[in-house]
């Protein structure tokens, strides 16, 4: 499930470019659907990579394997899977078989996301996949029967706090675990360092809390949520450390970064054009680090997320 979220967010960059494909699958009514770049996707799927928590996958391993599966495997639901990244990280670092259920309200990424689905588990297991179009508000613990682990990447910060409360109940109802990847934790650091960054820095903020998203709240919100709901939760950092051999995607970045200030304070136009000149030069350069600050989030059902 794919959110909308205002224009210029780096964090999820709406494609202009996309097939226009509006069609609701039969039994649902037509909505509009939010586009998404392919490109960014892509764009920063190495650097999503590289900084996802790989100690959060460890307490996944001790909990299947002290699973019985029936022979079946692991059943993961991805939601928001955009264009399939966050199953190719982790599919990869599981063993046994897998079937992965990708959700996402785009049928292009759907597609996408079916056709570059990775085809073996750590062991060498078979990965099958199937999609499903539909939107997290309407996530329920019957869609999720059966479901061994809720995955999702960069989706926790462009959820309200209602969709927020839904996936966690459905998660308890279901009595599976959730691996909630790359949320924005509203840290930014750039070096060198400029007077504006500070400033761009807040008015994206606010951005990213506009019509009721939770942006930088979101770890915070999904943490007392999910205890709310009797899971155990853990938290590890997942920054993006952007230098000189991440150009395209440190200027990708910036442009949605920047964009996203100058519309939540208008006022900053004329001076935050002058910054992004500077800031896309030393970046070209090669001489811009940019530290963009994630956390990953494990919530394990139970009071100690043991096994159930």
């Amino acid at each position: 499930m794919n959110v909308t979220t205002p224009s210029g967010s780096p964090e999820r960059t709406r494609a202009a470019d996309s097939p226009a494909d509006d069609t609701a699958p039969a039994g649902e009514e037509s909505v509009e659907v939010p586009r998404f770049a392919p490109r960014w996707l892509e764009l920063r799927e190495a650097a999503d990579a590289a900084a996802r928590a790989h100690d959060l996958v460890g307490p996944l391993r001790t909990r299947f394997a002290a699973l019985s599966h029936g022979g079946n495997g692991l059943v993961v639901h991805d939601l928001g899977c955009g264009t399939g990244s966050m199953g190719r990280w982790l599919a990869p670092l599981l063993d046994g078989p897998q079937h992965w259920v990708l959700h996402d309200r785009d049928p292009y990424l759907l597609h996408f996301a079916s056709v570059r689905a990775p085809r073996a588990a750590a062991d060498g297991g078979p990965v099958t996949v199937t999609t499903q179009r539909g939107d997290i508000g309407r996530l329920t613990a019957d869609g999720l029967a059966g479901a061994s682990l809720v995955t999702a990447s960069a989706l926790l910060d462009v959820l309200t706090r209602d969709e927020v409360e839904v996936l966690a109940a459905a998660c308890a109802d279901a009595g599976c675990p959730a691996l909630l990847t790359l949320s924005v934790a509203g840290r930014v650091r750039l070096t060198p360092a400029d007077p504006l960054d500070d400033e761009i820095a807040d008015a994206f903020n606010a951005h990213q809390r506009r019509g009721g998203l939770l942006g930088p709240d979101a770890v915070t919100v999904a943490r007392e949520t999910f205890v709310r709901h009797g899971a155990t939760v853990r938290e590890h950092a997942s920054p993006w450390r952007l230098g000189a051999a991440h150009a395209a995607l440190t200027a990708e970045w910036l442009r949605g970064w920047v964009a996203a200030a100058v519309e939540q304070r208008p006022e900053l136009a004329d001076a935050a054009e002058a910054y992004l000149r500077r800031r896309l030069a030393a970046c070209e350069a090669g001489e811009l680090l940019v530290d963009v600050q994630h956390t990953d989030l494990l919530a394990l059902p139970g009071p100690e997320g043991g096994v159930s």
